[in-house]
Formats: C-alpha cells, sequence, structure tokens
C-alpha cells in the first residue's frame, strides 16, 4: 500500500526523481533563453519541451510554484525600487546612502526578493534557468493569476518503447478574465 505516498515514481529512486523533474523545468525555462541561429541543441520554439506524459504531469507544479515565487520576487524588488540608491556605487553619494535609513529600507524591501531568488535557484538547482526565469518569464505572468503550463498531449508514441509523449509549454502571457473567458450557456429541456 502507498499510505500518504503521492506523486509517480517514475521507476527511480527519490533522488533520481528530484534531479529529472529539476532537469526537466530547468530545460524549460532556458528554452527561453537568447540563442544563436548557429547554436547546437537550439530549441525549435521557445516555452515548449516534448517529453512522456507522466513525467509531463509530475513536473507540472514544480514549474508553477517557481513561477509563482518568481512574480511574488519581482513585486518585492519593484517595491524596493523606492528606496534604491541615488547614484552608482562608490561614488561619495552612494556612500551616504549606504549609511542612511533609507538603505536600511531598501534592505528590508529587497530582502523577499533576494530570498525568492535563492529558493528558486534550490528548486530548479541552475542559475541559468533561475536568471531565465526572473527576466523573461515571470515578468509575462505577472498579472495572470495561476495555471502557467499546459500539457498537449501527442498523437504519436515514442519510438523505441511506445511511450505516450506530451508537450508541456508555458501558455502565452494575457491575463485571465472573467470577461475575458469563453461563456458556457447552459440548456434547459
Amino acid at each position: 500500500m502507498r499510505h500518504r505516498r503521492k506523486g509517480r515514481v517514475l521507476g527511480r529512486s527519490p533522488s533520481h526523481q528530484r534531479a529529472l523533474l529539476r532537469n526537466l523545468a530547468s530545460a524549460l525555462f532556458l528554452t527561453e533563453r537568447e540563442a544563436d541561429a548557429d547554436e547546437p541543441g537550439r530549441p525549435k520554439v521557445a516555452g515548449r519541451i516534448v517529453t512522456t506524459v507522466p513525467k509531463a504531469k509530475e513536473v507540472r507544479p514544480l514549474v508553477e510554484k517557481c513561477i509563482t515565487i518568481a512574480k511574488r520576487g519581482l513585486a518585492a524588488a519593484e517595491a524596493a525600487k523606492a528606496f534604491a540608491a541615488p547614484s552608482d556605487r562608490d561614488t561619495a553619494e552612494w556612500k551616504r546612502w549606504r549609511t542612511s535609513e533609507s538603505w536600511k529600507k531598501w534592505a528590508a524591501a529587497m530582502s523577499p526578493a533576494v530570498t525568492a531568488r535563492r529558493r528558486v535557484v534550490t528548486l530548479l538547482g541552475d542559475k541559468k534557468a533561475a536568471r531565465v526565469l526572473f527576466e523573461r518569464v515571470a515578468p509575462r505572468f505577472a498579472d495572470r493569476p495561476g495555471g502557467y503550463t499546459r500539457i498537449l498531449k501527442l498523437a504519436t508514441p515514442r519510438l523505441g518503447d511506445n511511450g505516450p509523449r506530451a508537450i508541456l509549454e508555458l501558455v502565452s502571457g494575457e491575463a485571465v478574465t472573467a470577461a475575458a473567458a469563453p461563456k458556457i450557456e447552459s440548456r434547459k429541456r
């Protein structure tokens, strides 16, 4: 029996499962980065990876959690801009700011943003993926309340073992509102 043991095993040990999910989530975020046209292994479509259906269903909560943490970190960084340094680093004006009360307010306001970055790096295990998440992906979903990913099942199975394949992709960044959502009319008979 699997008493209180949630999630798929995916035929791996727990440490291998964590590594697999981290790599899949990092790969999804890294498809959003700037890539040269002649770079080998360059993603064909940004924000999309192809994997098996069970793996896609398992990595989806991790991706959604990382995006939510990044959104909160960006909000904290925006709030901290009100107390930011007035000039470049190591100038006389910056040194005065660094010893003032404004710096303490900036540090207090900036600490949730730093914590968010550290949490995402811990979850993903990849600093490049975390940087792409904070710079490109999270601002796109700033107004969206959730549901950042979509799983599309592919019709053709994987060659070799006939495993069911799926596309895990980031949805477009527009916010879903009640006015924009499709209305479903119920028919009474």
